[in-house]
């Protein structure tokens, strides 16, 4: 799902915008945020961290331009918005996605949100390639990286930073060793797919851990196992056994 923001000092306008995205790209782009004046763009767009931006040209006595100007790095596209055609050659002079008149015009705009999924794709697959030449390169296992992705956009992980993974029906939690967490719209089948050579075992349907962060392990039924940020996780009867053997071959291959 693309996030988008609305940049636009008339209303009418911004809600004409969104009419007709909700009507017709609605499974496609959400809009996250509108905002009538530069200033209170900067902070939508730090905020929000949208992947792209409807902007119109002239907002009261400064312009989008202005607005694009002043940001410290412009890691998003951008639609330009505008009731002035003689703006458009500055707008692609800033690598706009497209460049659309007031009123906008449904055709017009789905071309536009085509061409920018088009873009976005490409770019997923460059980073990808880029992923799989670092995972090359790499060294040893624990610097290698996946490919992610999330709501805002793909994310790159150094797979020795995850603790963990928790499931929930077709979505993956992953908790990593800086506290942040990550919901994935991937299995967790899929993550054991992709983890299970590197140190990483199933103990349960919910969890996969990693298992270099196990602090301690409690003799049980299956028992239960406590990771290095203090999290108790049960083990399954019927994978106990091979849990061990698992820890054991561990143990033994780190001398």
């Amino acid at each position: 799902m693309i996030r988008a923001i609305i940049v636009d000092d008339e209303q009418h306008c911004i809600n004409r915008l969104e009419d007709v995205l909700h009507k017709y790209c609605r499974q496609t782009l959400l809009v996250a945020g509108t905002f009538d004046t530069a200033e209170k763009a900067m902070t939508g767009i730090r905020e929000l961290k949208p992947d792209l931006i409807f902007l119109d040209v002239q907002l009261h006595d400064r312009t989008g331009f202005d607005l694009l100007s002043q940001l410290p790095e412009i890691n998003f596209e951008v639609i330009f918005v505008t009731a002035y055609d003689n703006y458009a050659i500055k707008a692609f002079k800033f690598s706009a996605i497209d460049y659309l008149l007031k009123p906008v015009d449904p055709d017009d705009l789905l071309r536009a949100v085509d061409k920018l999924q088009r873009v976005l794709q490409q770019q997923e697959l460059t980073d990808k390639f880029s992923t799989l030449l670092y995972n090359l390169k790499a060294s040893n296992t624990a610097t290698r990286k996946i490919t992610v992705p999330t709501s805002k956009g793909l994310v790159f992980l150094v797979i020795d930073d995850i603790i963990r993974c928790e499931a929930s029906v077709n979505y993956t939690t992953i908790y990593l060793k800086d506290k942040q967490q990550l919901m994935v719209a991937k299995t967790l089948k899929d993550f054991e797919d992709i983890l299970s050579d590197h140190q990483f075992f199933r103990i349960h349907n919910s969890h996969l851990i990693n298992l270099n962060y196990i602090k301690t392990y409690h003799k049980g039924k299956g028992g239960y196992v406590v990771l290095s940020d203090n999290t108790g996780l049960e083990v399954s009867t019927r994978r106990k056994d091979l849990f061990l053997k698992k820890i054991e071959e561990t143990v033994l291959s780190s001398y």
